[in-house]
């Protein structure tokens, strides 16, 4: 179902506390049923990088699929289209209604917090993958919701900050990267974010209902961010839902505001009009279904959708290695063994299992010695424990008992759990009613030396080891923002020697604070150890010396959950820890170095001149492992090209600032964000837009303009293998009176070719290429814009003129 219904015949049967009812969430995560009218709860859950379902458990394990900054580095829309059908089936195997994602907010500045999970700097580029990724996930029947509308490209006080940004900026960047997922995908859903735009609410703002609802016909709902929704003012705008429940700031205060005439009846209706065809369309009302599931093999797909958006951004001749002819391989990197798949946040989901690089390295190449060493350690605060080091005392089985005591000591409830990294967000444990969460478990630690036992969380917490306290103290949050302190808390720790195979008995109190509102009860804790405190340099000391009798090095560099995640943006673009000292150690004793990016965004590169290969890998999902393995090998083709400008140096970054002052961000750039900005200060990037390189050679020709709509060109592999190409076209327009930027993405399309292969295809041109927004709407400026046509936004060998009218 894709067209609106009547639904009069269901509003006639409800009374005006039902409708009211029906407008907030039951709970953290579904909405509330009316079995009268044949309605049932619907489930939402976050989803941009896979589905975690109502629970936060590995006891559930979700698919975790690559991060959204490798998927658009793909550029290709058919692997968009089928991450979102992916994702679908992942939420009908999981029983969710609604996937909260894409997140198609813009790169505006690389210290942005959730960069990794948006798309890329350009509206347009967005925009496509969006739609894609949308129609995906809704032709299985399951909602997409793209997600946060809008301008809420930072986290720092994303709960109170004004975005302040002039109408034409609003329109042409950051509204044009929802329109064409509302326009020609039908989104089901809108969220709504936290910020406000120009002095209002997102919640209460009337871009809700302009453009959304008059220029782009959406007839679905908007939903509110978590907690968003603050005032019963928000219910007389186009804002539908409140999420989560039951309590939040409609309901009963709502119910009176209509009886007292303060918000219309009217308004009411069609808020549960369009709940109402959200239900129909998901099959959560009666007389409607959802239509058949289709079989896909999840684990396939993020191993090559991984492969699909790495991107070889240097390679001196150096890749690909032939397998048969390495004998000797170093690994080096904290990232290498421990990677990172996924953001922090709540984009989060528990694999069931994770292949690092290293376990992938070692997979590819069963006849070649592969070293590893740490190197530097990147890590901070706590890292769960393997659960193979953990034994539940009260059932001999793997993992751990967890308790949740009332101030008496009274057990409320207990579980077992096979994880030692817990989040309660949403679930039936009584969190809000416990003085004391305890987490037991005999730790038999694999090697011997002092290690610094704590846990991760907000509160008051002891440490017990063998029944002594270590330590009682209390984690205290850095800010204000609840995400932050859920997801990337303090860590407490204390002093502790263990022997190898001989079994402790771990116990972790924790009197978690008391939170009012929608995230009441909301609970995270993970218990692990610190890093060791290992002398610097004797690791790189070890890499070095494992480097220099390899044939090869592989060295994976990256973030950690401190730098990039949901609540808090960054503050460095450099890499944590030693990791710069590490590379240039080891370049400099092996030759044939490869480094491997292990991050969601741009990072300083200093040393990129000095290795033979750079990878930009972004958090490669659970295959990510045994994808590298794939584009080192040479078996996968390294598909991606740049969505974002990397910098040489961050001060050369020209729109950086994501921190409000007095509560206000000014989007002062207007249309100038990512390569457009770079292009009008005329500084180069380490990277630019759209770079990135592949195992064969390409050569275009021929451009011509058919119209405003399309462009054609020949696309011919001239390289000794099959490979893939990324045609970008890009609009320029010298003389005219609009403040344009100097070169801007007008269509991009993908090729794939055999060795001497060519073929002719079309560019199909973005409806607004031409467009520019004035105070009477859309307009067109009449004359010759020039077209060009290349590999990268700054390697563009072909141009024409088009006159348009």
């Amino acid at each position: 179902m894709n067209a609106v219904t009547d639904f009069d015949d269901l509003l006639g049967r409800l009374s005006l506390a039902e409708k009211v009812r029906v407008l907030t969430g039951q709970d953290f995560w579904s909405t509330h049923p009316l079995p009268s009218i044949g309605l049932r709860s619907m489930v939402l859950s976050d989803g941009p990088s896979g589905v975690r379902g109502a629970v936060w458990d590995e006891r559930d394990p979700s698919l975790n699929l690559p991060s959204a900054t490798a998927l658009s580095s793909s550029w290709d829309l058919a692997v968009a289209h089928r991450y979102g059908v992916v994702s679908a089936r992942e939420a009908r195997r999981k029983n969710v209604d609604v996937v909260l994602g894409p997140t198609i907010n813009l790169h505006r500045s690389p210290l942005g917090g959730r960069h990794f999970e948006a798309f890329s700097e350009d509206p347009i580029l967005t925009a496509g993958l969006a739609a894609a990724y949308v129609a995906g996930v809704q032709e299985l029947g399951v909602g997409a919701t793209p997600k946060h509308y809008v301008a809420n490209d930072f986290e720092t006080d994303r709960f109170t900050a004004n975005v302040v940004v002039d109408e034409r900026t609003l329109r042409e960047v950051y509204l044009l990267a929802f329109e064409q997922a509302v326009t020609e995908s039908k989104a089901w859903l809108v969220m709504s974010a936290y910020n406000s735009v120009n002095g209002a609410t997102a919640s209460e703002n009337d871009l809700l209902e302009t453009p959304l609802n008059t220029d782009w016909g959406f007839d679905g709902v908007v939903v509110s961010d978590w907690t968003a929704v603050r005032s019963v003012e928000s219910a007389k705008y186009s804002q539908d839902l409140a999420m989560p429940g039951p309590i939040g700031a409609w309901g009963d205060a709502l119910v009176e505001a209509v009886r007292a005439g303060e918000v219309k009846e009217e308004a009411i209706d069609r808020k549960v009009r369009r709940i109402l065809a959200l239900a129909a369309r998901v099959g959560a009302l009666e007389g409607y279904e959802k239509p058949p599931t289709q079989q896909v093999d999840g684990i396939a797909f993020a191993r090559t959708a991984a492969a699909e958006g790495t991107v070889l951004v240097r390679n001196e001749n150096e890749l690909p290695w032939q397998a048969a002819a390495l004998q000797r391989v170093a690994v080096i990197g904290h990232n290498a063994r421990d990677a990172r798949t996924q953001g922090g946040g709540s984009a989060t989901v528990v694999p069931k299992s994770v292949v690092s690089p290293l376990d992938g390295i070692r997979a590819a190449l069963p006849n070649a010695e592969v070293t590893y060493s740490l190197g530097a350690v990147v890590q901070q605060g706590v890292a769960e424990l393997p659960l193979s080091t953990m034994t539940n005392p009260a059932s001999g089985e793997p993992g751990a008992r967890v308790r949740f005591l009332a101030a008496d000591g009274t057990e409320l409830f207990a579980e077992d759990r096979f994880a030692s990294a817990l989040v309660y967000l949403g679930t039936s444990a009584p969190t809000g009613e416990t003085a004391v969460l305890e987490f037991h478990t005999t730790w038999t630690p694999a090697e011997s030396g002092a290690v610094q036992l704590g846990f991760a969380s907000v509160g008051r917490g002891r440490i017990f080891a063998d029944g002594e306290l270590l330590r009682e103290d209390v984690a205290v949050p850095v800010g204000t923002d609840l995400g932050a302190a859920l997801l990337s808390p303090p860590s407490i720790a204390a002093p502790l020697t263990v022997t190898a195979g001989q079994p402790i008995d771990v116990r972790i109190q924790l009197e978690p604070p008391k939170a009012e509102g929608g995230l009441g009860g909301v609970v995270g804790l993970t218990v692990g150890v610190e890093p060791a405190d290992d002398d610097p340099q004797t690791l790189i000391d070890e890499a070095v010396a494992a480097a220099r009798a390899a044939d090869v090095a592989v060295v994976v560099v990256g973030t950690n959950s401190r730098v990039e995640s949901e609540g808090y943006d960054r503050t460095s673009l450099a890499l944590p820890g030693r990791q710069d000292e590490l590379v240039r150690a080891v370049a400099a004793a092996n030759p044939r170095t490869v480094v491997v990016v292990n991050a969601g965004s741009p990072v300083l590169l200093p040393w990129r001149d000095d290795v033979q290969a750079v990878l930009a890998t972004y958090f490669g999902g659970q295959e990510y492992g045994n994808a590298l393995a794939d584009v080192l090998l040479g078996r996968t083709e390294p598909g991606g090209r740049l969505p974002t400008t990397w910098p040489r140096d961050e001060a050369d970054v020209p729109v950086i600032d994501v921190t409000p002052k007095d509560g206000v961000v000014r989007y002062d750039e207007g249309v100038h964000i990512g390569y457009r900005a770079w292009l009008k200060a005329g500084t180069e990037p380490a990277y630019e837009f759209g770079h990135g390189l592949g195992y064969t050679t390409w050569e275009l020709s021929d451009l011509r303009a058919n119209d405003p709509s399309s462009v054609a060109l020949t696309v011919r592999n001239t390289g000794e293998r099959a490979g893939k190409h990324v045609v970008q076209v890009y609009a320029e327009r010298s003389e005219t009176a609009i403040d344009r930027p100097v070169r801007w993405l007008a269509g991009f399309a993908v090729v794939r070719l055999d060795a001497g292969q060519a073929r002719e295809i079309t560019v199909n041109l973005h409806q607004r290429t031409f467009e520019h927004w004035d105070s009477t709407g859309w307009a067109t400026e009449p004359g010759a814009f020039t077209i060009r046509a290349g590999s990268s936004v700054s390697d563009l060998p072909l141009s024409t003129e088009l006159q348009v009218r």
